[in-house]
Formats: structure tokens, sequence, C-alpha cells
């Protein structure tokens, strides 16, 4: 009860105060069978405890809840994964024993040797390949004495919908579900968009002209223009507007239009301190590659808690994604959007 009383009051101390079913899950958590000694005991007595699967939808508080439990614990036996993250640690390490018999196997238990509680936040399935490697690994997590926490804003049930072989999908996952809790973290309350408006909501509806965005990253840097108007990004070369070592200026289009992964958005988090996107245009189905790397990005954006400055300008944020295809994720990123425009996110209060 103390892990629990300390979540909560953690979480009041950072203006949330934990609604019903947040402390539920706050409960749940503190129930997952962990004692904090020199190390991580799993009661593996607990047949039905070996992890749990957050799902609800966005702006709830599953990551906030999760990373403030995590931190609680204070040990270095736990490992975090942004979902994007966990799938490239996947395929780096299977360069490492490809030719080898059982290789998903042997990438689980080397993970588990090391760490008691392995946490994916925002979980998602996109395409068969993943879909198939990732549930023969969390189950070789489970095999192998670890424990699994996942948030989703989906129940299990509705991962990869629609994608090629699910059926296959879904009885592979099942074996997992039988071994983990399924807990939605229910309530109506986006407590994202709720902090905003009792809060400090930074104006999305200014529009800035071009000159007016200069003029606010010099006066905010110091500095004058130079015309560098190329960066380097893990040795690829992208068109910017403007770049030094502490900002870099792109165009939406200019630079979501180019092919992009999770490495270079972490390049991004490394290396500088703000960023400015500007010029955005309206996407629809059309523009999928676009828009679904700008979704990953502000995925890492938000995990890293890039300092970003959006220019929507005449284009409110609803109207950035006109398509069906990546309704779900869309609906997540808009909320981070929002929350990432805030001073509280930005640590400027």
């Amino acid at each position: 009860m103390l892990v629990n009383k300390n979540i909560i009051d953690t979480l009041k101390n950072q203006d949330r105060n934990p609604d019903f079913f947040q402390k539920e899950l706050i409960n749940k958590l503190c129930n997952l069978g962990f004692h904090k000694k020199k190390n991580f005991i799993i009661n593996k007595t607990q047949k039905d405890n070996l992890g749990i699967y957050v799902w609800g939808d966005v702006g709830r508080g599953k990551t906030l809840i999760v990373k403030t439990f995590l931190k609680k614990l204070n040990s270095n036996e736990i490992i975090q994964f942004h979902y994007i993250d966990f799938m490239s640690h996947i395929h780096s390490e299977m360069n490492t024993v490809s030719g080898q018999k059982n290789p998903i196997r042997r990438i689980a238990k080397k993970l588990c040797k090391k760490y008691k509680i392995v946490f994916i936040d925002e979980f998602q399935v996109e395409d068969i390949a993943d879909a198939m490697i990732v549930c023969n690994m969390l189950e070789n997590i489970l095999i192998h004495g670890s424990k699994l926490i996942m948030t989703s804003n989906v129940h299990p049930d509705d991962l990869y919908k629609n994608g090629l072989q699910r059926e296959k999908f879904l009885n592979s996952l099942s074996i997992v579900k039988e071994k983990i809790d399924i807990y939605e973290l229910g309530g109506d309350i986006d407590y994202r968009s709720k902090y905003i408006i009792e809060k400090d909501l930074v104006s999305i509806n200014k529009i800035y002209s071009e000159h007016e965005i200069k003029d606010l990253i010099k006066s905010s840097f110091g500095i004058n223009f130079s015309n560098n108007n190329k960066v380097d990004i893990n040795k690829r070369i992208f068109k910017c507007v403007e770049v030094n070592n502490k900002f870099l200026w792109i165009k939406f289009l200019d630079f979501f239009n180019e092919p992009t992964a999770s490495s270079d958005y972490k390049y991004l988090a490394k290396n500088f301190d703000w960023i400015f996107i500007s010029d955005f245009i309206i996407c629809d189905d059309e523009s999928y590659d676009v828009i679904r790397r700008f979704i990953s990005f502000i995925d890492i954006a938000y995990d890293k808690r890039i300092k970003i400055k959006f220019f929507f300008n005449k284009i409110h944020i609803d109207d950035i994604y006109k398509g069906t295809k990546l309704d779900i994720l869309w609906r997540r990123c808009k909320s981070r959007l929002i929350e990432m425009q805030t001073y509280k996110h930005l640590n400027l209060e």
C-alpha cells in the first residue's frame, strides 16, 4: 500500500489527481508480484499474474501512471521501450543471431537475463512480418521469467485490424493474452486536454509569417541567420530552412516527404535543443507515408520530450489529416500535438 500511496501522491504533486479507474490501474501494477529487496523476485506461483496490457483512449494517463510506478521501483532490472524502439531492438539483435536456431528465443533469453520487467509503450502492430515476430518475442519473454507491461489505445483483439493473415496473428497473441491481465483504463476524461484547458495552453491559432518566425528564433537564440539550409542526419542530407548546433527549422513536407525512420527522429532528439516545424499541409490517405512518418516522429518526440514549436498557421490541427486508414494513431498524435505545446510539457514553468 505504501508504493500505491507514493504513486498517487506523486501524481497529485504533478496536478494529476487520479480518478477511480486510474487508482484501480495503480493497484493492479502494485499487485504484479514484485518485491523490492536486493533484486526483483517474481512470484511464479501467480500463474495469471505475469504482466498487464493496459488499453484505453488517448490522454487517459496510461503511460504517465506506468512510468511513475516503474520509477518508484527504482531498479536497474527494468527496461522501457516505445513500440518502435522495441521492434528496432529485435531487428538489431536478429543480426547477431543470424543462422542460429530459435533466434527469437535467444534474443528474449538475453533480454530477460538482465531485465525482470519489460515495458512496451504505445503497443501497435502494422504489418504481418512484425506481427508474428512480436508475438513470438512476447511469449518468450514470459517463458524466460520476466514480466510484461504494455500500453495501447486499443484492446488486443483490435490490434492489426484488417491486416493480412490476421487470424494467424490473433492465434499467436492468444497465448500471451492467457498469461497476462487485460485492463481497460476506462473513463471519458482526456486528462491532456483537461490539463491544457485549465492550465497553460500556448496559442495554436496565431499565424506567423516566415519573417516573424525568423524574428522569434533570432530573439530566442541570439543569432543571425546563416542561410544554412541543409542538415546532415545520420550521414544523409536533408533540406531545412535553418540549422545550428541548438535548433533545427524544417518545413513539414520538405522533411516528412523524404524516407525517414525512427533512427533519424532519435538523432534529432539527441542533437537539437529545439525543433521548429512550419508550412503544414492537409493530408489524406494519398499522403499516407508522409503522415505516418510524422506520427512516428511525434511518438518519439513526445517520449523523448523534445521541445518543438509547431507553426500550423491557417491549418487547424483537426484538418492536418483527413484520411481514415490511420484514424486511431492520428487521434493519439493529435492529442499529443496539443499537449506538446504546453509550458508543462516544454518544462518552461
